[in-house]
């Protein structure tokens, strides 16, 4: 392994998405000297989101470090957003280092070490703010593995004349269903509960339930796959088992934090099933002094808690607590 820098930062920033980079432009007004890591490109979770995707927030929401996203409708989409980062990182020369997933945090004398694969970084303070899309929630069924299954939607051009399962009734649910039917995909959705998600777009859910209620797009409600085969799965339903033909299945049951890596760092987690890291809600600190939280990692397994909009305080609440002390 060898050292990035004998450099020991004010602040190591682990995730370079939209709240990372808030940080960073947080910290830089206070004039601290700051590294953001980043495991894969720059808010590599916006780059892994629908392709066709459009925000449910309004650009001006989106914005970060008070400088004005531009975008041509309402509510921005995916490449807007991800023109407005770049813009963002390249133009306020933030110190971002890509392709560096952040393994371990080990304290020391002066505050910590960040490890990655290659190279080791030293902060005193960390900020840990990478969200919660790297890790899906597995369904824990027969066959989860095979390859025709995916967590992740992308495009609905692949799936087009092919029969597809989707599992889900919330905003990516909703989605990868009425792209894949509009190219020619036959869709059935598999939903736990008994109606399309109440979080689901407001201009978006009408269409759904209307394309349900026609009979273009099949829908089980009350219902849970229980197991994937090469050709076919069977589904639960409140009238018993039933087995249909099937080419994909897209399983949007949702994501969760990297939890390992939280309590590898020492911190905290609720005993219940939220896992809700503890952290002190006016500094961001968590239990570990010098190790802070921003964005939608704080809310645990309630994904739906935070989002760019509602936790871009962050930065400053954290920034404040760190320019504080060094005072």
């Amino acid at each position: 392994m060898t050292t990035a820098t004998t450099t020991v930062y004010d602040i190591i920033i682990i995730g370079g998405g939209p709240i990372g980079l808030a940080c960073g432009l947080e910290a830089q007004k206070a004039g601290l000297s700051y590294c953001i890591l980043e495991k894969g490109c720059l808010v590599n979770s916006l780059y892994n989101y629908p392709s066709n995707m459009t925000f449910f927030s309004t650009s001006e929401k989106l914005e970060i470090g008070g400088i004005p996203f531009v975008s041509n409708n309402i509510k921005p989409t995916r490449p807007e957003a991800l023109e407005y980062y770049r813009r963002v990182a390249t133009s306020q020369h933030l110190n971002i280092q890509l392709g560096q997933k952040a393994e371990s945090i080990q304290p020391g004398n002066d505050g910590y070490t960040v490890s990655t694969a290659l190279n080791q970084y030293k902060g005193r303070n960390i900020i840990i703010a990478i969200g919660f899309y790297d890790i899906p929630v597995k369904l824990g069924i027969p066959g989860e593995d095979l390859p025709k299954v995916v967590h992740y939607y992308k495009d609905p051009h692949f799936y087009a004349m092919h029969k597809v399962v989707v599992i889900g009734a919330n905003n990516s649910a909703v989605d990868a269903a009425l792209e894949t039917y509009r190219k020619g995909a036959d869709v059935t959705m598999v939903i736990r509960s008994g109606e399309i998600g109440k979080r689901v777009k407001y201009w978006v859910r009408p269409d759904m339930e209307n394309r349900i209620k026609e009979g273009s797009v099949k829908a089980y409600f009350h219902a849970t796959l229980k197991a994937i085969r090469p050709h076919e799965v069977d589904i639960q339903t409140p009238d018993g088992m039933i087995t249909i033909p099937n080419d994909y299945v897209i399983a949007m049951t949702g994501y969760q934090p990297n939890f390992d890596f939280l309590r590898q760092a020492g911190i905290q987690l609720s005993s219940d099933e939220k896992l809700q890291p503890t952290y002190n809600s006016t500094t961001m600190e968590t239990n570990m002094p010098g190790i802070y939280l921003a964005g939608v990692v704080c809310g645990g397994m309630d994904t739906h808690t935070w989002f760019i909009e509602n936790s871009r305080e962050h930065a400053e609440l954290i920034i404040k607590d760190i320019t504080a002390r060094k005072m």
